[in-house]
């Protein structure tokens, strides 16, 4: 009865997408260096929900990627530092915001079996 509550299933796929942007985050600092190297990004999470296939199980949202953007450097590479500290900020925000989600929902569900 309580598996299929769509609440849990949301916060899952934030937090999912979150740790998705997390490591691309991760992967656009590592090739800071790297000659012609274009930064990318994950499409947003709401862009994501609302595009997806009515009654789409939200666990399975597809993870995208998209080109970053922003200026090239003369070696070819589009790799910002700062950008990608934003970056990683945003994700860990919305990791947090899942995570409290999460643990509302349980308070509520807690709470209403009495516990």
């Amino acid at each position: 009865m309580f598996e299929n509550l769509e609440i849990f299933g949301l916060a899952q796929a934030r937090a999912r997408h979150a740790a998705a942007r997390q490591t691309q985050v991760a992967m656009n600092v590592a090739n800071a260096d790297t000659p012609g190297y274009r930064a990318r990004d994950v499409v947003a999470f709401e862009e994501v929900f609302r595009t997806a296939n009515a009654g789409q199980d939200p666990t399975r949202l597809p993870i995208r990627t998209m080109d970053a953007g922003g200026p090239q450097s003369p070696n070819g590479n589009t790799v910002s530092l700062e950008a990608e500290m934003v970056r990683s900020v945003q994700a860990q925000r919305d990791h947090s915001r899942a995570l409290n989600v999460y643990r509302s929902a349980m308070n509520v569900l807690r709470t209403s079996l009495g516990r």
